[in-house]
C-alpha cells in the first residue's frame, strides 16, 4: 500500500522540499508498536540510493513496527531536511569528496550514523565496443578524431548532483573545453547509454559505481590520472541530531546496516528486470544472516 502525501503535508516539509513526494511504506506493524514514531527516509531519485532506502523502510515496518515515510527529492534540500529535523535520516552520502560541500554545510546538525556500504566510485564510462587503443583516459577525449566521434559531448546527470560538480572540475582539469556536458538526469543519461549501444555509437557519460547498468551493458571506466573525479569513497547514513533519541531501535538499526558492493549491484539490477518491491523481497530472503545482524536478532 501506498499513500502518497497532500501538498499541505509537502509544504510542512520545508519550501527547500516543497515538491518532494513522501510515500507510507505499508504493512502491518506488530501491536505492540503501534505508538512507534513515524521514520522519515530521505533519498534522491538514484537507484542505489533508491534500494538500500526501501529496504531499510521494509525492515525498520516489519522488523521493528515503525511506519516509515519515503521522501524523494534533490541532493540539496535532502541535506538540508535532515539538518532541519523535517528529514530523520538519510543512506546516501558520498563522501570524503563528491558530497563534500553539502556535508560542509551541516555537519555540526547532523550525526553520522555508519556506513551503508564501500567503495563507492565515481568517473567517465564508455562502452566496451570502443577500442582501449583510441580511449582508455579522460586524456585521450582531446584526440580530434575522438572529439568528432563523440559529437563533442559528455553525457551527464543532476544539476545538483556531486558527479556533475566534480565532471564540470574534468573538464576544465583536461582542458576539454571543446566538450559539452550535457546536464540532465539519471534516467536521461541511460536513455542515451541505451540507445547508443543498441547501434554501437560511440558516447562518454558520467557514471557511479553501485550502478545496475554495469550488470546490464558492457562499459569500462576511463582513467583519471588527475583524479578529478575523486578516488574509492564511502556511502554513509546521516540522520537529525533528535533521531536517535526519538527512534533508539531505528537509530541502532541504521547505525548497524552494511550492504557488500557486489550485493548491491546485484540487488540493483533485480530491481531494474523486476520492480524495487521483487528485489527487496528476494533480498531479505537470501540473505537472512545479514538481516538478523541488522535488526539485533540473535541467529
Amino acid at each position: 500500500m501506498f499513500k502518497i502525501l497532500s501538498s499541505t503535508r509537502r509544504a510542512a516539509l520545508g519550501g527547500a522540499i516543497g515538491f518532494a513526494a513522501a510515500v507510507l511504506f505499508g504493512s502491518t506493524a506488530p501491536a505492540m508498536a503501534q505508538d512507534a514514531k513515524t521514520v522519515k527516509l530521505g533519498f534522491a531519485p538514484w537507484s542505489d540510493a533508491e534500494f538500500v532506502t526501501k529496504l531499510a523502510a521494509k525492515l525498520i515496518k516489519e522488523k521493528l513496527g515503525q511506519d516509515v515515510e519515503l521522501v524523494q527529492t534533490d541532493v540539496a534540500p535532502l541535506y538540508q531536511g535532515v539538518s532541519r529535523g523535517d528529514i530523520d535520516a538519510m543512506m546516501m552520502a558520498w563522501l570524503p569528496a563528491t558530497h563534500a560541500d553539502y556535508f560542509a554545510k551541516v555537519k555540526d546538525k547532523v550525526e553520522t550514523l555508519g556506513t551503508v556500504y564501500d567503495g563507492a566510485k565515481l568517473g567517465w564510462v564508455v562502452p566496451t565496443y570502443v577500442p582501449e587503443a583510441e580511449i582508455s583516459s579522460i586524456e585521450d577525449l582531446k584526440k580530434p578524431d575522438v572529439q568528432k566521434k563523440l559529437s563533442g559531448t559528455i553525457q551527464g546527470i543532476d544539476p545538483g548532483a556531486g558527479l556533475t560538480r566534480l565532471s564540470h572540475q574534468a573538464v576544465k582539469d583536461y582542458d576539454l573545453g571543446e566538450y559539452k556536458l550535457q546536464i540532465s538526469s539519471e534516467a536521461g543519461m541511460l536513455t542515451t547509454v541505451d540507445r547508443a549501444m543498441r547501434s554501437e555509437k560511440w558516447f562518454v557519460a558520467t557514471s557511479w559505481s553501485p550502478h545496475w547498468m554495469f550488470g546490464k551493458y558492457k562499459l569500462r571506466y576511463l582513467t583519471d590520472p588527475k583524479e578529478s573525479l575523486g578516488q574509492a569513497e564511502h556511502v554513509d547514513i546521516l540522520a537529525s541530531k533528535k533521531f536517535r533519541e526519538e527512534n533508539p531501535k531505528a537509530a541502532e538499526f541504521l547505525s548497524r546496516m552494511k550492504v557488500p558492493l557486489n550485493d548491491l549491484e546485484a540487488a540493483m539490477f533485480t530491481a531494474q528486470e523486476t520492480s524495487y518491491e521483487a528485489a527487496i523481497e528476494k533480498y531479505i530472503k537470501d540473505h537472512p544472516d545479514q538481516v538478523k545482524a541488522w535488526v539485533g536478532e540473535q541467529s
